[in-house]
């Protein structure tokens, strides 16, 4: 299970299982990067049942 984030300079691929993980960065800065891990993580159970109710088990 993987989360894309964009940003206007690039894009970020994390992994959520088993853990929240930087997969892939395409021109986020770290501080971006950063930011979003936060914010995946703060909203990791909602982004999990919306992935799962969109992909399935």
């Amino acid at each position: 299970m993987h989360v894309h984030v964009y940003s206007e300079r690039g894009e970020a691929k994390f992994w959520l299982s088993p853990r929240i993980e930087l997969a892939r960065n395409f021109g986020m800065s770290t501080s971006q990067v950063r930011a979003a891990k936060a914010l995946i993580e703060e909203h990791e159970d909602e982004i999990c049942d919306a992935w799962q109710k969109h992909f399935g088990s």
